[in-house]
């Protein structure tokens, strides 16, 4: 994983959302391997509870930037403090269904015991980027006519009995794309309805 690129790339913005928010992708290199470090969001949480995520959360009137709402949620979340990380720069804005803007910054933390904020993380999951380039892991499926997004693709990543999808998997594909040789297919392996059950 060669994160040198990420230091020059100008990423996209999105302009206009109902509010802000960032999140920290933390790379942490484990046995020699690169890792990346998730959240499983806790099952009594409103917004997607039980779902893979990066550290992070909404901006509040205490963070200057939004490098300071993606450091101050890790560290709330999982208690990975802001002096030990490495912020090495950002991907693309995104937007989620819920109309937040998300602000994605990757940064490099030390391999050490991470413990979740209960009220918020059910897990800390720390996952080989090895495991989440490899092909056999890795699905995509097209849905069609959505009343809100229209037709739209899904990326999931299975590894170690996660699975990461949605805003987050969007994310770990741009990671992946800029710092290995990783690209996702131009072929979906499904195309459904935009109410087909999720395949988690």
């Amino acid at each position: 994983m060669d994160l040198t690129g990420l230091r020059r790339h100008t990423p996209k913005e999105v302009t206009r959302a109902r509010r802000e928010a960032a999140v920290l992708a933390p790379v942490i290199e484990r046995g020699g391997e690169a890792h990346l470090l998730f959240t499983k969001r806790a099952a009594h949480l409103g917004r997607h509870p039980g779902q893979m995520s990066f550290p992070g959360g909404g901006r509040e009137p205490i963070d200057r930037t939004l490098t300071d709402t993606a450091l101050r949620e890790a560290d709330e979340e999982v208690g990975m403090r802001s002096d030990e990380v490495d912020v090495v720069g950002r991907l693309d804005d995104t937007r989620t269904s819920s109309a937040y803007r998300i602000r994605p910054f990757v940064g490099v933390a030390p391999d050490r015991e991470y413990i979740p904020d209960e009220s918020e993380v059910a897990e800390v999951a720390v996952l080989p980027v090895s495991g989440l380039s490899d092909p056999a892991n890795y699905e995509t499926e097209r849905r069609i006519g959505h009343p809100e997004y229209g037709d739209h693709r899904i990326h999931f990543f299975h590894v170690d009995g996660y699975t990461v999808w949605g805003a987050t998997g969007r994310m770990v594909v741009q990671l992946l794309e800029r710092t290995t040789d990783w690209r996702a297919p131009e072929e979906v392996d499904r195309v459904v309805g935009a109410d087909a059950e999720l395949p988690i």
